[in-house]
């Protein structure tokens, strides 16, 4: 099994346990912000179940129908996480609201904190050993996941004062408030983890610096005349770039090859943790004008965002 899948399996274990504690606690006590916190902990355990499946399949390897594998799956599931980071962000806005107008009686204040504080230093652990796979493996999935957790200590550490104040002040209205902060800071940070998957799903180009890097090396080849329609994009675990080099008309295509591999193997060394698909064009001359006017006429050929 991998370090991913073994991640996802792990959040899932504590996600369910969190929930069992949370659940009782926050059903027998009437509290909304362990309540919402129990809710948050059953959407986790889901996405991390969801999860699981969408790193399976993005490992596939590439076959007849699908020729550049699967890595997109892990966009799909983070745009999946964020909605439902959202919606339970939604529920908890909705359940502070009703006890605001309706108002309630928080009861078991003492075995609710217990609970909160012991949920505050599972899901630490927890957070701690995500970011260390997501750091090693680059995945998407579990970067979201990671950010999900982080959330969580802060939405716990809320619950915990918002208890600690209605014991001391006795106003029940303290939950409610703090629950109705909670659910907006869930929602705002899910606006990330779908941001970072929409952008994937829409092929959009690596980190600027990273581009910047490729079309230096290319630059700096000394057999590389020129170079344009420059494209890259990643799906989550692989980059892909795409590039046409000018080279010398007369040049044999052994040695067109050679040149290729060196500037590959350059692009490479930039993410060492991420697969690598490089697709060369050799040129015997820079045809970047002639190609536009096909584009403008037959739009047989898409034009590049990066020209060198």
């Amino acid at each position: 099994m991998s370090s991913q899948k073994k991640a996802t399996v792990v959040s899932t274990s504590v996600a369910t346990l969190l929930l069992i504690i949370k659940l009782l606690i926050g059903v027998a006590s009437g509290s909304v912000a362990v309540l919402a916190s129990a809710i948050d902990s059953l959407l986790d355990m889901l996405v991390s179940v969801l999860n699981f499946f969408a790193i399976k399949k993005s490992e596939e390897n590439p076959d007849e129908e699908y020729h550049y594998g699967k890595g997109k799956v892990q966009a799909i599931a983070a745009v999946i996480e964020g909605t439902v980071i959202t919606m339970s962000g939604i529920y908890i806005i909705y359940e502070a609201l009703k006890k605001l107008t309706k108002g309630g009686e928080t009861t078991m204040l003492a075995p609710s904190f217990l609970a909160m504080l012991l949920s505050i230093f599972i899901t630490y652990g927890l957070v701690k050993y995500l970011l260390k796979i997501a750091k090693e493996t680059h995945s998407l999935v579990i970067k979201a996941d990671a950010l999900h957790y982080q959330t969580d200590l802060w939405s716990n550490g809320a619950v915990l004062v918002a208890l600690g104040l209605v014991w001391i002040s006795g106003y029940d209205e303290i939950d409610a408030i703090i629950g109705l902060a909670i659910g907006l800071y869930i929602i705002y940070s899910a606006f990330e983890i779908i941001k970072e998957g929409i952008q994937i799903l829409l092929d959009k180009a690596l980190d600027g610096k990273i581009v910047a890097s490729i079309g230096e090396i290319l630059s700096k080849h000394p057999e590389i005349t020129s170079y344009h329609w420059l494209r890259t994009r990643s799906d989550g675990t692989t980059n892909f770039v795409e590039f046409h080099m000018v080279l010398r008309p007369n040049m044999y295509l052994l040695e067109a090859h050679r040149i290729a591999d060196e500037v590959e193997e350059k692009m490479m060394e930039l993410d060492k943790k991420k697969r690598w698909i490089i697709t060369p064009h050799f040129d015997p001359y820079d045809d970047e004008a002639v190609n536009e006017a096909l584009l403008n006429g037959t739009s047989l050929v898409e034009q590049s965002p990066v020209k060198g």
